[in-house]
């Protein structure tokens, strides 16, 4: 059993004792100490809160505990169903509440499931507000009201119609140029959320074949669900039998997107924002962020166009900070999570999908001669388990030391900058594991310098 507490929200496999995994008791407790946060914060007596889930088989459960410790509180509660994390974002701002609850444990396995904690803006938590909620769930200063004053709940079934409305209202999506195309397209939607949303989605931008793989939202996950091109061979070969145009996969909370070419090979997932970014930045000029461990080709593509790019530290919301610092037209994460501010702050597989429609209808190529077109990195992904006695503050800091003579950023863990491949190993804030990531040129020479990185921090420990 794990549970990980965490700014960025609680998150947990189902089942076990208090505090040794995701119990009721666990969700009650985390879900409390951020409506006490919430009120703290915004001053009101009975604040608002929208609540969105993915299709987890533990959906249900965790959504009565969250919708009864909120009402308990005095919190009023608007309840979206089954709704995309972007979905969920974009209706805190919608219905004008103080805060909002995703319950999903993103790429993790079914037997997790998780609390993301939003603020009035729809966006994550930042370290001072998580660290906040985490201190009252410490000490369980919770106040509950009486029953004259328990919170109000309303259902709103018309949040995944507002989200496909704001996206088709984008300036950058031309809905006429992809009906003009034609296109195939494949979805893999991991029997979750996106099995709604994103048939929708597409329906609304004019495609009208659509082959349709795992889009039944029952929460049994038919392959891992983190779209990794391992986990993905099913859609990958219906795409080349069915002779579709592009696949599209994504996450069981549809805030990542990948993309498959039309032969059945990985777009690859660090290249979503980079063509997305390239199709932004040729019509609206600006500058881009992503996080540390994300793709050298966002910066190569940005200057291309003249503008500036920046890194932030891992996690959505050092990105969106590092995006309104720069005045990013675009910017996100590599691991398929597109951030357009022209939409909101936050990840969105549905806009992201909608912008590359765009950008391969108008460009009139293939989607293998799209990528063709991009800088050619390739990234290793590895990790490393963690157990009790491992120092992992004490490893980072040895191995900052051992690469004192490069160009080293420490903001987030340690990333090693060499002249032409890079490696950041820092420790995850989703599970319990050291993730090191690694890119250069070719995959031999990624794999090279994560497996050097790894045998250095063995030695270390």
């Amino acid at each position: 059993m794990a549970l990980i507490k965490s700014i960025s929200g609680i998150r947990g496999t189902i089942g076990g004792k208090p505090g040794e995994g995701l119990s009721p008791i666990d969700v009650v407790r985390f879900t409390s100490a951020y409506g006490m946060w919430l009120k703290e914060r915004c001053r009101k007596a009975q604040p608002s809160v929208v609540v969105g889930r993915d299709a987890r088989i533990s959906g249900e459960m965790v959504k009565n505990l969250v919708v009864g410790s909120l009402q308990g509180l005095g919190i009023n509660v608007v309840h979206l169903g089954l709704a995309t994390t972007p979905t969920t974002e974009l209706l805190v701002v919608e219905h004008n509440a103080d805060g909002g609850i995703i319950l999903t444990a993103s790429h993790n396995p079914k037997q997790w499931n998780a609390l993301k904690l939003l603020n009035e803006k729809g966006e994550f938590l930042n370290a001072a507000d998580g660290e906040r909620v985490l201190e009252i769930a410490a000490q369980e200063a919770f106040l509950y009201v009486d029953v004259d004053q328990l919170g109000s709940f309303v259902e709103d079934s018309s949040a995944l119609k507002k989200h496909v409305e704001s996206v088709l209202a984008l300036d950058l999506v031309d809905v006429e140029a992809i009906k003009k195309a034609g296109f195939k397209v494949a979805v893999d939607c991991v029997n979750s959320v996106g099995g709604i949303a994103i048939p929708a989605m597409l329906k609304a931008l004019g495609v009208t074949n659509v082959l349709e793989l795992y889009c039944e939202p029952n929460g049994q996950f038919p392959h891992n669900p983190e779209p990794l091109p391992e986990h993905l061979t099913d859609i990958s070969e219906l795409i080349k039998i069915e002779k579709a145009d592009v696949g599209f996969v994504v996450d069981p909370d549809v805030d990542r997107l990948a993309i498959i070419s039309e032969d059945g090979s990985m777009f690859g997932e660090e290249y979503t924002l980079v063509a997305v970014a390239d199709y932004v930045l040729a019509n609206t000029p600006g500058n881009t962020a992503s996080n540390l461990s994300s793709s050298r080709a966002l910066r190569d593509v940005t200057e291309n166009h003249g503008g500036i790019y920046a890194a932030a530290a891992v996690g959505e919301v050092n990105v969106v900070e590092k995006m309104r610092e720069i005045g990013a037209v675009i910017g996100g994460e590599g691991n398929g999570g597109i951030i357009y501010p022209a939409s909101h702050y936050g990840r969105d597989a549905l806009v992201g999908m909608a912008l590359f429609l765009t950008h391969l209808a108008k460009s009139g190529k293939k989607c293998s001669e799209l990528r063709n077109e991009y800088p050619s990195y390739f990234m290793s992904k590895n990790k490393i388990e963690l157990t009790p006695e491992i120092d992992v503050v004490g490893i980072l800091l040895k191995v900052k030391e051992k690469f004192q003579n490069e160009k080293v950023t420490d903001i987030d863990g340690v990333k090693i900058d060499f002249a032409d491949r890079w490696v950041h190993l820092r420790k995850s804030n989703t599970e319990p594991i050291i993730r090191i990531y690694s890119e250069a040129p070719s995959m031999k020479e990624a794999d090279d310098i994560a497996l050097e990185i790894i045998e250095v921090i063995k030695s270390l420990a």
